[in-house]
């Protein structure tokens, strides 16, 4: 059903103006969808013709001109467009699945359980469960008041220990990414990702790194104007190489390098001293390129070699003791060569692989984060 309603201007309707937080939601929605190309639309226009809501939008500092003269989106507004994805996100699946996410948590890496025991040395006095404490004092001394305490009355909480997380979310930027919402969803569940860990987990860290023909880091500014990138060549059957040193001719960005992606997150976490580490993988298609020492191979169709390439980096990246949890958008039943190949990613690394819609994405990337991150020791 439409959120709009439309009807002739007879002059007695009363104009509500929009606020400024409300038009930049507009805008993030175009940018969510479209990448920085709604930006670059805007470069053109003299800042005396500037459009009001633009100005608006700019004087709540949510939008700026940066060295260039170019427009972007400022820290500001990224944090805007975090929260009200996570937000939406939330408000899409059961909270009871995530655990505790739904509230940000504080202390010192630990977390009160239901469980309680007798205090021991060394305990910390803020798990003390006051009432068992009282009640076992109370019993002790055979009721009245005042009641004094001893040691042997105090009962503390089990405790969960919050290790740190590392975390690298491949997302797949090839040419079928923008069909059917894969990208803008994808994208959307990432930035949502950012805002929980910089609120819920400010100890952990995150990086996203785009993989499509090569593999690239990205900022938060980066992910946010991001998009798939072009198909630029329709042929059936493609098998070429090129020079990552000095590459002749236009090299094609539109094809699935997952290796090149697992390569950079395992470099990129063998430098992290978190306790844990992952990578999260979100790509709609079986790999159909790969790196063969200094040369990047395109192979389509999906070929076997390119798998076997794909599947070497997974044992690495496992062998390295990083958890890789892999997800299959599927469209049809002609994804099936897909379904088989995050399943083997899964075989080899010991890890986590399922197939789902853009619908239900969210819901496993986030449960994917918490079991990557979450270990339990209890106080001896």
């Amino acid at each position: 059903m439409s959120e709009f309603e439309y009807s002739k201007w007879d002059g007695s309707q009363e104009f509500l103006p929009q606020s400024a937080d409300k038009l930049f939601d507009q805008l993030s929605e175009y940018i969510l969808q479209y990448g920085d190309n709604v930006l670059r639309n805007l470069e053109d226009v003299d800042d005396e013709d500037l459009p009001e809501v633009i100005e608006l939008i700019q004087k709540e500092g949510l939008i700026e001109r940066d060295e260039e003269g170019k427009w972007r989106v400022t820290p500001k507004g990224i944090r805007r467009i975090q929260d009200k994805s996570l937000h939406e996100l939330f408000q899409t699946f059961n909270r009871d699945s995530l655990g505790r996410h739904e509230t940000a948590q504080k202390g010192e890496g630990t977390v009160a359980l239901e469980d309680t025991r007798p205090y021991v040395y060394g305990d910390s006095l803020a798990n003390i469960d006051m009432h068992e404490t009282l009640k076992n004092a109370y019993i002790r001394q055979g009721g009245g008041v005042p009641i004094r305490l001893s040691h042997e009355d105090y009962i503390v909480h089990e405790t969960e220990y919050q290790t740190r997380c590392a975390t690298v979310v491949l997302i797949d930027m090839s040419g079928s990414m923008g069909r059917y919402g894969k990208y803008y969803t994808t994208k959307k569940v990432a930035i949502a990702l950012q805002a929980m860990v910089r609120a819920q987990y400010p100890q952990d860290s995150i990086q996203m790194i785009g993989f499509y023909t090569f593999a690239s880091p990205m900022t938060e500014r980066e992910l946010l104007n991001s998009a798939p990138k072009p198909v630029s060549m329709y042929d059936s059957r493609v098998h070429l190489r090129f020079d990552l040193d000095k590459p002749q001719g236009r090299v094609p960005q539109h094809f699935t390098n997952i290796q090149a992606g697992l390569r950079l997150a395992r470099t990129h976490l063998l430098r992290q001293s978190a306790a844990n580490k992952q990578i999260i993988v979100i790509t709609d298609g079986e790999p159909t390129a790969h790196i063969e020492g200094r040369e990047v191979v395109l192979i389509y169709p999906p070929a076997e070699k390119t798998a076997a390439h794909t599947l070497n980096e997974v044992r690495r990246c496992a062998g390295a003791g990083i958890r890789v949890s892999s997800y299959a958008l599927i469209e049809d039943f002609f994804y099936i060569g897909l379904v088989n190949f995050v399943q083997e990613m899964a075989r080899v690394s010991n890890g986590v692989a399922a197939y789902c819609s853009v619908d239900d994405l969210g819901k496993f990337v986030f449960e994917s984060f918490i079991g990557g991150r979450h270990t339990r020791r209890y106080t001896q």
